[in-house]
């Protein structure tokens, strides 16, 4: 009986399933960090509940305010992590987050969303629009969090992520031109760093992490045309590594965006012989700055 349990039945490039049903993940639980005040940088941040059912919060970074009237720009942060890792309140993400939120100028707001397995796709699309519409729901200056209140300029909305970040990212983008925000508020860009999405072997993984799956078509998977075509942005960058297993699919990306009828401008930006996400893992790699200039240069300049 013991010897039946432990035979493996799955195994993906994150975790196996047991012939019972566990599931053995083969990265230890990430550690989270509090939320803290920068005196190098003078990034504030704070954590907010967003959701209690289902349960949705998300970290908020305040650049230095220099001039209380000048509105700053705002980012939603999507983490990547395989839909079943990671988390906004992670050391790398809480740094990359915050180096952003200092260079860039901006109000940056990273998502904590629901992970495979306690809540399976498509927890992790449904939270992140669910936060997505709490931060734009400040753009009367009337909503429960008085930094968005006072200092976010909804007219210079960016989102944000990298790996299966960059994927959710997209689909908020797509909803965005679908469905829209309410009026005053506009999305200048998406930035999808190393992105996900279907056309290796890890599409199994995702269709087992997603009991609803549309199948290998599903266009969180596979980005449709009409999709992209209306993507609710003006302009897109798409990072993507030399070394790592999904760049073909982040160029891919960028090619279906530009043949879509999508009006909007679009950037690829490729790490030469760099690695997935390397940038998180290794803040002080040579390329890292690469990512992070380029990433803040996008909302500054846009």
């Amino acid at each position: 009986m013991a010897s039946e349990s432990n035979e493996v039945v799955k195994e993906f490039r994150f975790f196996k399933v047991f012939k019972d049903g566990r599931l053995e993940f083969f990265m230890p639980p990430v550690e989270k960090i509090p939320p803290s005040d920068d005196p190098s940088t003078g990034v504030r941040s704070k954590d907010v509940v967003i959701s209690s059912d289902p349960p949705v919060s998300a970290r908020i970074f305040l650049p230095r305010v220099s001039d209380p009237a000048r509105k700053l720009p705002l980012l939603l942060y999507i983490h990547g992590g395989g839909f079943s890792m990671q988390s906004a309140f992670s050391r790398n993400y809480h740094d990359f987050v915050s180096t952003v939120a200092a260079e860039a100028g901006a109000i940056a707001v990273s998502v904590e969303y629901g992970l495979f397995p306690s809540r399976p796709i498509p927890a992790c699309y449904e939270d992140s629009w669910a936060a997505l519409r709490w931060v734009v729901g400040h753009a009367g200056g009337d909503g429960a969090e008085p930094w968005l209140n006072e200092h976010a300029d909804f007219g210079r909305v960016f989102i944000g992520g990298d790996s299966a970040g960059g994927n959710i990212s997209h689909t908020l983008a797509a909803r965005v031109g679908s469905i829209g925000l309410p009026q005053g508020v506009r999305v200048v860009g998406v930035i999808l760093v190393h992105p996900y999405f279907g056309g290796t072997d890890d599409d199994q993984m995702w269709l087992y992490m997603c009991p609803t799956n549309g199948g290998l078509s599903d266009p969180r998977l596979k980005p449709a045309q009409e999709d992209l075509g209306r993507l609710g942005c003006e302009k897109v960058l798409v990072f993507v590594a030399e070394k790592d297993h999904l760049m073909e699919l982040g160029i891919g990306y960028y090619e279906e965006l530009k043949k879509s009828g999508w009006t909007g401008s679009a950037e690829l930006a490729k790490n030469v012989g760099a690695e997935h996400c390397f940038h998180l893992r290794d803040p002080e790699h040579e390329k890292a700055a690469e990512v992070k200039d380029k990433f803040v240069s996008f909302i500054k300049h846009s």
